[in-house]
C-alpha cells in the first residue's frame, strides 16, 4: 500500500485545519457545544465543502474518496471537532447513497451537503450490544407502504437529526442477517418519541422509540429485505473515519504530554529529563505511528471495495484504537498529574473522546473477534456476543 500523500491530500488538510483553528481554539476544545456553535459550526462545513465531500457532483458533492475523508477525521479528531461530521455524513450520507434510489439521493443528498439536514442512522438495539443485526424493529407491510415499531438505542446526534434511516425488520427472525429494510422517516413523524442527552465526550445521541409510525412506499431505500450489505459497508465506512479521528486526537494528546513534560519542573530539572518519563513518551510515539499505518490501511480498504479485505483490516484498526486510544489517553492523564484530571486541562477532554470511540460500533473484544472470523473465512455475526 501507497501511504503517501499528493498535493491535494496537503492542500485538504492544511484548509481543514485552519477551518479548525478559527471553529475550534484550542483553550475550547472539547467543551460542550451550544446548539447555536452546533448550527454554526455544521454551516462553515458545508461551506468549506465538508459535508459533501464523499458524495457524487449531481447532488453537490466533490466524489472524494475513504482517503480524503480520513484526512478530514483526522484533523477535525486533533480539534475535538467535527460534531456529526461522522454519524451524518460518513455513515448516514453513505448508506444513502448506497441504497437510495436517483430520486431519492436528489431529495436529501444535497440538503445534507449545503448543510440544512443533518441524517442519523437507527441501528442498535437493547440487548443486541454492539451485533446491529439483532433487530426486533419491525416495519409490516401495509397498502400505503410500512407501519414501524420498535426501539433503537445510541442513536449518535439522534436528537439534531431531521431524517432517520432506521434499520427494521421486514422478515425473518431477530437474528437473521437477511430480513432487514432501512426506511427513511422524519424525525418530527407522528409516533416518533426522541430522548436525547450528553454522552460522555460532551456530543449529542438519543434512545428513538417508533409507535405506529406511518412510512410511505417512497421512503423504503433499496429491496426491502437486503439492506445488511450495504449498512455493513457504511457501518466500515464509518469505522474508518472514526479510527482516523482516534490518530488526531492520539496526535494532539502527544503534542500537549510533550510541552507539559518540556515546561513543568521538578527537583529543578525539567520532567522531560526524567528517563522514566522519556520512556512513556517513547511508548506513545510508537502507539501513535502505529495507529496512523491501521487507519491508513482501513481507508484504502474502503476504498478498494473487496469487503472480505475492507471487513478484516477495518476491524483490525479498530482494535488497535480501541486499546490504544484508551491506554494513550490514561497515560497522558498520568504524565500530567492531578491537572490531567480537570476540565481546564485539555488531556482529559482528548482521553474521554478516545475511550467513546473505542466502544463507538464495537469495542476491542468485539472487533478481534471479527478479525478471527475472517481469517477463518466465516462471515456473518460475531457468535456469543449478542447479549
Amino acid at each position: 500500500m501507497d501511504f503517501s500523500l499528493n498535493d491535494d491530500h496537503l492542500a485538504l488538510r492544511d484548509a481543514v485545519q485552519r477551518f479548525c483553528a478559527g471553529e475550534y481554539p484550542a483553550e475550547h476544545r472539547g467543551n460542550p457545544e451550544t446548539p447555536a456553535q452546533a448550527a454554526q459550526r455544521w454551516s462553515a462545513m458545508a461551506e468549506l465543502g465538508l459535508l459533501g465531500l464523499p458524495f457524487a457532483a449531481d447532488v453537490g458533492g466533490s466524489e472524494q474518496g475513504p482517503v480524503e475523508v480520513m484526512l478530514v477525521a483526522q484533523e477535525l479528531g486533533h480539534a475535538l471537532g467535527g460534531g456529526a461530521f461522522v454519524s451524518s455524513t460518513v455513515l448516514a450520507g453513505q448508506l444513502l447513497a448506497r441504497l437510495g434510489t436517483p430520486a431519492q439521493q436528489r431529495q436529501w443528498l444535497p440538503l445534507l451537503v449545503s448543510g440544512q439536514l443533518q441524517l442519523a442512522v437507527a441501528l442498535y438495539e437493547d440487548g443486541a450490544r454492539y451485533d446491529w443485526q439483532r433487530v426486533e424493529t419491525r416495519a409490516k407491510v401495509t397498502p400505503q407502504g410500512h407501519v414501524l415499531n420498535g426501539r433503537k438505542t445510541l442513536v449518535l446526534q439522534g436528537d439534531t437529526a431531521g431524517l432517520l434511516l432506521v434499520v427494521a425488520r421486514t422478515a425473518g427472525d431477530i437474528a437473521d442477517r437477511s430480513g432487514l429494510t432501512v426506511l427513511a422517516v422524519d424525525a418530527n413523524a407522528p409516533g416518533v418519541q426522541v430522548q436525547g442527552f450528553d454522552t460522555l465526550d460532551g456530543r449529542r445521541a438519543a434512545h428513538i422509540t417508533f409507535t405506529e409510525v406511518a412510512v410511505d412506499a417512497d421512503r423504503v431505500l433499496g429491496t426491502p429485505g437486503q439492506a445488511s450489505n450495504a449498512v455493513e459497508a457504511a457501518l466500515d465506512a464509518a469505522i474508518a473515519a472514526l479510527c482516523a479521528e482516534a490518530v488526531g486526537a492520539v496526535g494532539a494528546l502527544l503534542a500537549h504530554t510533550a510541552e507539559h513534560l518540556r515546561t513543568r519542573k521538578q527537583f529543578g530539572a525539567p520532567l522531560a529529563k526524567f528517563q522514566v518519563l522519556q520512556h512513556r513518551m517513547a511508548d506513545m510515539v510508537i502507539a501513535l505511528e502505529q495507529l496512523k499505518s491501521m487507519a491508513c490501511a482501513a481507508a484504502m480498504a474502503v476504498e478498494a471495495g473487496d469487503a472480505a479485505q475492507r471487513r478484516r483490516l477495518v476491524s483490525a484498526a479498530k482494535v488497535l484504537v480501541s486499546q490504544q486510544g484508551r491506554q494513550i489517553g490514561l497515560w497522558a492523564i498520568q504524565l500530567h498529574g492531578a491537572m490531567g484530571m480537570t476540565d481546564e486541562c485539555r488531556v482529559g477532554h482528548y482521553a474521554k473522546r478516545l475511550i467513546v470511540i473505542g466502544q463507538l460500533f464495537g469495542d476491542a473484544a468485539w472487533h478481534l473477534q471479527k478479525v478471527a472470523q475472517a481469517a477463518s473465512g466465516a462471515h456473518g455475526r460475531v457468535a456469543g456476543q449478542c447479549a
